[in-house]
Protein backbone atom coordinates (compact mmCIF):
# COMPACT_ATOMS: atom_id res chain seq x y z
CA UNK A 1 0.00 0.00 0.00
CA UNK A 2 1.12 3.37 -0.75
CA UNK A 3 1.84 5.60 2.09
CA UNK A 4 0.28 8.92 2.36
CA UNK A 5 2.20 11.90 1.61
CA UNK A 6 1.23 13.33 4.42
CA UNK A 7 -1.02 11.81 8.11
CA UNK A 8 -3.26 14.25 8.65
CA UNK A 9 -6.15 16.05 5.85
CA UNK A 10 -6.93 19.45 5.37
CA UNK A 11 -8.78 21.27 8.44
CA UNK A 12 -10.84 22.86 5.87
CA UNK A 13 -11.88 20.43 3.34
CA UNK A 14 -10.82 16.92 5.04
CA UNK A 15 -8.62 16.07 1.52
CA UNK A 16 -5.20 15.25 1.80
CA UNK A 17 -3.04 17.97 0.16
CA UNK A 18 0.27 20.00 1.80
CA UNK A 19 -2.09 23.19 2.15
CA UNK A 20 0.84 24.98 4.37
CA UNK A 21 2.87 25.23 1.47
CA UNK A 22 -0.32 26.53 -0.92
CA UNK A 23 -0.86 23.46 -2.66
CA UNK A 24 -3.70 23.39 -4.45
CA UNK A 25 -6.44 20.30 -3.11
CA UNK A 26 -6.65 17.84 -5.97
CA UNK A 27 -10.24 16.93 -5.37
CA UNK A 28 -12.22 20.60 -4.45
CA UNK A 29 -9.96 23.12 -5.47
CA UNK A 30 -9.53 24.12 -1.50
CA UNK A 31 -6.47 26.23 -1.07
CA UNK A 32 -4.38 29.15 1.28
CA UNK A 33 -5.12 32.04 0.23
CA UNK A 34 -1.60 34.06 -1.35
CA UNK A 35 -0.57 36.97 0.90
CA UNK A 36 -2.50 39.34 -1.70
CA UNK A 37 -5.50 38.04 -1.03
CA UNK A 38 -4.81 37.79 2.83
CA UNK A 39 -6.31 41.36 3.69
CA UNK A 40 -9.58 40.42 2.98
CA UNK A 41 -9.81 37.47 4.96
CA UNK A 42 -11.29 39.11 8.63
CA UNK A 43 -13.61 40.28 6.71
CA UNK A 44 -14.82 37.53 4.82
CA UNK A 45 -15.10 35.09 7.47
CA UNK A 46 -18.80 36.07 7.81
CA UNK A 47 -20.69 35.10 4.52
CA UNK A 48 -22.69 37.99 2.98
CA UNK A 49 -26.18 38.63 3.36
CA UNK A 50 -28.31 38.72 0.40
CA UNK A 51 -31.70 38.82 1.41
CA UNK A 52 -31.93 39.66 5.21
CA UNK A 53 -32.67 37.00 8.08
CA UNK A 54 -32.72 34.58 5.19
CA UNK A 55 -30.27 34.13 2.19
CA UNK A 56 -26.67 34.18 2.81
CA UNK A 57 -24.00 33.40 -0.34
CA UNK A 58 -20.11 32.52 0.54
CA UNK A 59 -17.15 30.12 0.25
CA UNK A 60 -16.47 26.92 1.43
CA UNK A 61 -14.16 28.47 4.04
CA UNK A 62 -17.44 30.59 5.54
CA UNK A 63 -19.01 26.90 5.69
CA UNK A 64 -16.56 25.97 7.72
CA UNK A 65 -16.91 28.32 10.02
CA UNK A 66 -19.84 26.58 12.39
CA UNK A 67 -19.63 28.88 15.23
CA UNK A 68 -19.89 31.92 13.15
CA UNK A 69 -23.08 30.68 11.29
CA UNK A 70 -25.01 29.56 14.11
CA UNK A 71 -24.24 33.75 15.24
CA UNK A 72 -25.99 34.63 12.10
CA UNK A 73 -28.86 32.24 12.99
CA UNK A 74 -28.21 30.03 9.64
CA UNK A 75 -29.49 26.18 10.42
CA UNK A 76 -29.60 25.09 6.75
CA UNK A 77 -26.63 24.83 3.83
CA UNK A 78 -27.04 24.63 0.39
CA UNK A 79 -23.54 22.99 -0.54
CA UNK A 80 -23.17 23.73 -4.46
CA UNK A 81 -20.12 21.50 -5.15
CA UNK A 82 -19.81 17.52 -4.64
CA UNK A 83 -16.93 17.41 -3.55
CA UNK A 84 -16.50 20.17 -0.58
CA UNK A 85 -17.60 17.53 2.19
CA UNK A 86 -20.75 18.53 4.41
CA UNK A 87 -18.57 19.00 7.94
CA UNK A 88 -21.40 19.47 10.44
CA UNK A 89 -24.55 17.33 9.69
CA UNK A 90 -25.21 16.90 13.59
CA UNK A 91 -25.27 21.44 13.67
CA UNK A 92 -26.87 22.34 10.39
CA UNK A 93 -29.22 20.80 7.37
CA UNK A 94 -27.41 20.19 4.31
CA UNK A 95 -28.52 19.64 0.49
CA UNK A 96 -25.33 18.69 -1.89
CA UNK A 97 -26.19 19.08 -5.33
CA UNK A 98 -25.10 16.56 -6.97
CA UNK A 99 -24.28 17.51 -10.94
CA UNK A 100 -20.67 19.09 -10.71
CA UNK A 101 -20.15 20.23 -14.40
CA UNK A 102 -23.25 21.93 -14.70
CA UNK A 103 -25.93 24.26 -12.31
CA UNK A 104 -29.51 22.42 -11.18
CA UNK A 105 -30.92 25.08 -10.76
CA UNK A 106 -34.73 23.40 -10.31
CA UNK A 107 -33.09 21.15 -7.35
CA UNK A 108 -31.41 24.59 -5.81
CA UNK A 109 -34.27 26.69 -5.85
CA UNK A 110 -36.75 23.95 -4.54
CA UNK A 111 -34.59 23.76 -1.92
CA UNK A 112 -34.14 27.45 -1.23
CA UNK A 113 -38.30 28.04 -1.66
CA UNK A 114 -38.55 25.55 1.10
CA UNK A 115 -36.35 27.24 3.64
CA UNK A 116 -37.97 30.29 2.61
CA UNK A 117 -41.11 28.80 3.97
CA UNK A 118 -40.01 27.24 6.78
CA UNK A 119 -38.92 30.67 7.83
CA UNK A 120 -35.01 29.35 8.07
CA UNK A 121 -31.67 30.93 7.38
CA UNK A 122 -29.26 29.22 4.58
CA UNK A 123 -26.22 29.64 3.32
CA UNK A 124 -25.31 28.89 -0.28
CA UNK A 125 -21.42 28.17 -1.19
CA UNK A 126 -19.00 26.90 -3.57
CA UNK A 127 -15.47 26.58 -3.15
CA UNK A 128 -14.38 30.24 -3.37
CA UNK A 129 -18.16 32.07 -3.16
CA UNK A 130 -17.45 33.64 -6.45
CA UNK A 131 -19.49 32.38 -9.35
CA UNK A 132 -21.07 28.38 -8.90
CA UNK A 133 -23.22 29.38 -5.90
CA UNK A 134 -23.86 33.24 -7.03
CA UNK A 135 -25.37 31.76 -10.05
CA UNK A 136 -27.42 29.15 -7.99
CA UNK A 137 -28.35 32.55 -6.01
CA UNK A 138 -28.84 34.97 -9.01
CA UNK A 139 -31.41 32.28 -10.19
CA UNK A 140 -33.50 31.97 -7.07
CA UNK A 141 -33.99 35.85 -7.08
CA UNK A 142 -34.77 35.82 -10.72
CA UNK A 143 -37.18 33.15 -10.10
CA UNK A 144 -38.71 34.34 -6.51
CA UNK A 145 -38.56 37.85 -7.45
CA UNK A 146 -39.13 38.05 -10.97
CA UNK A 147 -36.16 40.13 -11.57
CA UNK A 148 -33.89 40.34 -14.91
CA UNK A 149 -30.56 38.75 -14.98
CA UNK A 150 -29.13 42.24 -15.19
CA UNK A 151 -31.12 43.47 -11.47
CA UNK A 152 -30.74 39.99 -9.87
CA UNK A 153 -27.03 40.26 -10.62
CA UNK A 154 -26.25 43.57 -9.67
CA UNK A 155 -28.17 42.76 -6.46
CA UNK A 156 -25.68 40.19 -5.45
CA UNK A 157 -22.44 42.03 -7.13
CA UNK A 158 -23.00 44.65 -4.26
CA UNK A 159 -23.45 42.51 -1.44
CA UNK A 160 -20.76 40.49 -2.52
CA UNK A 161 -18.60 42.65 -4.70
CA UNK A 162 -15.91 39.19 -5.05
CA UNK A 163 -18.78 37.41 -7.24
CA UNK A 164 -17.18 36.94 -11.02
CA UNK A 165 -19.90 34.99 -12.64
CA UNK A 166 -18.67 33.37 -16.08
CA UNK A 167 -20.15 34.16 -19.26
CA UNK A 168 -21.14 30.23 -19.83
CA UNK A 169 -23.32 30.49 -15.94
CA UNK A 170 -24.89 33.87 -17.18
CA UNK A 171 -25.52 31.93 -20.65
CA UNK A 172 -27.05 29.00 -18.54
CA UNK A 173 -29.22 30.90 -16.39
CA UNK A 174 -31.14 32.90 -19.41
CA UNK A 175 -31.06 29.35 -21.23
CA UNK A 176 -32.83 27.48 -17.78
CA UNK A 177 -35.05 30.44 -16.58
CA UNK A 178 -36.06 31.26 -19.93
CA UNK A 179 -35.99 34.35 -22.26
CA UNK A 180 -38.55 36.55 -20.03
CA UNK A 181 -37.79 36.25 -15.95
CA UNK A 182 -41.60 36.22 -14.87
CA UNK A 183 -43.47 39.51 -15.17
CA UNK A 184 -40.49 41.55 -17.24
CA UNK A 185 -39.57 42.03 -20.03
CA UNK A 186 -35.98 40.48 -21.72
CA UNK A 187 -33.25 39.78 -20.06
CA UNK A 188 -31.05 40.63 -22.48
CA UNK A 189 -31.36 44.31 -21.79
CA UNK A 190 -28.44 46.76 -22.33
CA UNK A 191 -27.00 45.98 -18.66
CA UNK A 192 -26.99 42.51 -19.04
CA UNK A 193 -25.24 42.36 -22.36
CA UNK A 194 -22.68 44.73 -20.57
CA UNK A 195 -22.23 41.91 -18.14
CA UNK A 196 -22.29 39.29 -20.74
CA UNK A 197 -19.55 40.75 -22.47
CA UNK A 198 -17.18 41.69 -20.02
CA UNK A 199 -17.38 37.77 -17.71
CA UNK A 200 -14.60 35.72 -17.61
CA UNK A 201 -15.45 31.67 -19.71
CA UNK A 202 -13.77 29.94 -16.97
CA UNK A 203 -14.97 28.77 -13.97
CA UNK A 204 -13.10 29.03 -10.51
CA UNK A 205 -15.76 27.07 -8.27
Amino acid sequence: MRKRERENPCAVCGHYHKYEEGEVCGVCGHRIPASSEKVGIQTSAFPSEILPEFLYLGSYDNASRAELLKTQGISRVLNTVPACQNLYKNSFTYHCLQDEKSLPFDDAIQFLEQCEKDKARVLVHCMSGKNRSPAIVIAYLMKRKGWRLAQSYQWVKDRRPSVDLTSEQANCLIRMIGPFAPGTGPLTDSFSESVLKTLPATETW
